[in-house]
C-alpha cells in the first residue's frame, strides 16, 4: 500500500511540475504558500475592514475618501525609492521587514478593537503606516519572484502563479472578512490578519536564495542618481517604455468602472448593498481564469499581441458594462473585464521581467508599480468628473474608447517589441 501511494504521489508531482514548473523549486513553494495566507489577511484589512470601520466610526463618505487618499499618498511617494532599495539590499530581508512591521500594525489594530479603544484619528495614523508598507512592499514582491526559481525558463510561470496568488487572496480575503464581520465582528478580521503574518515570516526565514550583485549607495544624492539612471533606462528601452505607457493608460481609464461602481449598483441597476458586493467580486473571479491560463504558458513569445488584444477588449467591456441594465449581464461583463485586465497586466509583468537587466530590475519594477498605482487616483478623478458632467454611462463610454485607442497606438509598436522578444 505504501509503495502504491508513493507511486501515485510521484505521478501527481510529475504532472504538477510539468504544467506548473515553478513549483519544482522549494523557495517558490515556500513563498507562494506563505504569501497566500498573508495577502488574504492584508486584502481583507485594506479592501474591506478598514473602510468599513472608518465609515462605522464617522458615518461620513468624505472622511472615507480622506482615509483612502491618506493611505494611498505614502505608497505613491515611497514606491520609486523602494525599487532602489530592492536593487541594493536583499529582497528577502526587505520583505521580512515589511512582514514584521505589518504584523505590528495589525496587532495594534487587533488590541485597540478588542479593547474598544479605536478612534478615527488613530485609524488614520495606522492607515498612513499601511500605505508606507505597501509602497515598500510592491516592487520587492514583484522582483523577488524571479529569485525563487533556479531556471530562467520557469520565470514566466512563476510570475503568472504569483498573480494567481494575489488574485486568489483578493477574492478570499474580502469574502472571509464579510463573513467574520457579519458573525463575530470587525475585531476578528484584524486578529486573522495578525495571525496570517506568522506563516509568511517563517516561510521567508526558511528560503535559501543565492547571493546576487547589489548597488553600492553612499548618500541621498547617490540614491537619486540611481533612481535617475533607472528612469533613463526605462525611457530609452523601447519595449519597456511602450508597455509602461500602456499600463499607465490602463490605470487612468481601464479601472474607471471601479470608481463608478456605487453609481451603477444603486442608481443605474436599481440595486442595493448586495448588488454592489456581487459586482465588486465579479472582476476578481475573472482574474483567476486569466491567471490559470497564463500559468500554463511557456515563455513570453506572443504575449505582446495578447496585451494589445486584452487592452482593446477591456475598452469594449467598459462600454458594454455602461450600457447594461441587467444585474446578471453586468456581472458577466465584469468577469470578462477582470480576466482581460489581468491578462494585460500580468503579460506586461512577464515581458518586462524577462527583458530587464538584472542590476536595474528593482527600479524598473518600481516604475511598473507606479504606472498602475500612480495613475489610478487621477483615473478616479477623471471618471468622477466625466460622470458628474455627462453621466456615468457616458463617462465609461469615453474611458472605454480611450482604452481601445491606446490599444491601437500600441499595435504600431508591436514589430519592435516582437524583435526584442525574439532576441
Amino acid at each position: 500500500m505504501k509503495i502504491w501511494n508513493g507511486q501515485v504521489g510521484d505521478r501527481i508531482s510529475k504532472t504538477l511540475y510539468h504544467h506548473l514548473p515553478a513549483f519544482r523549486w522549494r523557495n517558490f513553494r515556500l513563498f507562494f504558500g506563505g504569501q497566500l495566507l498573508s495577502m488574504s489577511g492584508t486584502f481583507m484589512t485594506q479592501q474591506l475592514t478598514i473602510p468599513w470601520l472608518v465609515y462605522d466610526l464617522t458615518k461620513s463618505a468624505w472622511l472615507l475618501g480622506v482615509a483612502g487618499f491618506v493611505q494611498f499618498l505614502p505608497t505613491l511617494l515611497l514606491i520609486p525609492f523602494s525599487g532602489v532599495l530592492s536593487d541594493r539590499w536583499s529582497r528577502r530581508d526587505l520583505l521580512m521587514v515589511v512582514q514584521i512591521l505589518g504584523i505590528s500594525v495589525s496587532l495594534t489594530l487587533t488590541i485597540l478593537t478588542f479593547q474598544n479603544w479605536i478612534t478615527f484619528p488613530i485609524l488614520l495614523v495606522l492607515s498612513v503606516l499601511n500605505g508606507l508598507l505597501k509602497g515598500l512592499d510592491m516592487p520587492v514582491r514583484h522582483t523577488i519572484v524571479t529569485e525563487t526559481v533556479g531556471d530562467r525558463a520557469d520565470w514566466s510561470n512563476a510570475i503568472a502563479l504569483n498573480s494567481v496568488m494575489l488574485s486568489s487572496s483578493l477574492v478570499l480575503g474580502p469574502a472571509m472578512g464579510g463573513i467574520l464581520i457579519a458573525t463575530l465582528g470587525v475585531k476578528y478580521c484584524f486578529l486573522y490578519d495578525t495571525l496570517s503574518y506568522i506563516p509568511a515570516i517563517f516561510t521567508l526565514l526558511a528560503m535559501r536564495l543565492k547571493a546576487r550583485p547589489t548597488l553600492t549607495l553612499t548618500n541621498l544624492s547617490d540614491t537619486l542618481q540611481k533612481l535617475r539612471e533607472g528612469f533613463e533606462y526605462v525611457s530609452k528601452f523601447q519595449p519597456i517604455r511602450a508597455i509602461l505607457l500602456m499600463l499607465a493608460l490602463q490605470g487612468l481609464v481601464g479601472m474607471s468602472h471601479v470608481a463608478l461602481m456605487p453609481i451603477f449598483a444603486a442608481k443605474i441597476l436599481n440595486g442595493d448593498a448586495a448588488t454592489m458586493a456581487h459586482l465588486s467580486t465579479s472582476a476578481p473571479i475573472g482574474s483567476l481564469f486569466a491567471c490559470f491560463y497564463l500559468s500554463t504558458r511557456r515563455g513570453i513569445k506572443g504575449l505582446e499581441r495578447l496585451i494589445v488584444v486584452s487592452q482593446a477588449l477591456i475598452g469594449m467591456s467598459l462600454i458594454s458594462f455602461s450600457l447594461s441594465r441587467q444585474v446578471w449581464l453586468s456581472i458577466v461583463i465584469l468577469v470578462f473585464t477582470g480576466c482581460f485586465t489581468i491578462l494585460m497586466i500580468t503579460s506586461s509583468n512577464m515581458i518586462i521581467q524577462t527583458l530587464v537587466a538584472e542590476d536595474k530590475r528593482g527600479r524598473v519594477m518600481s516604475f511598473y508599480a507606479l504606472a498602475m498605482v500612480g495613475m489610478m487616483p487621477f483615473g478616479n478623478l477623471l471618471a468622477g468628473t466625466l460622470a458628474h458632467n455627462f453621466g456615468a454611462t457616458n463617462a465609461l463610454i469615453v474611458c472605454g474608447s480611450l482604452s481601445m485607442l491606446g490599444a491601437l497606438c500600441f499595435s504600431t509598436q508591436l514589430p519592435a517589441v516582437s524583435r526584442w522578444i525574439e532576441r
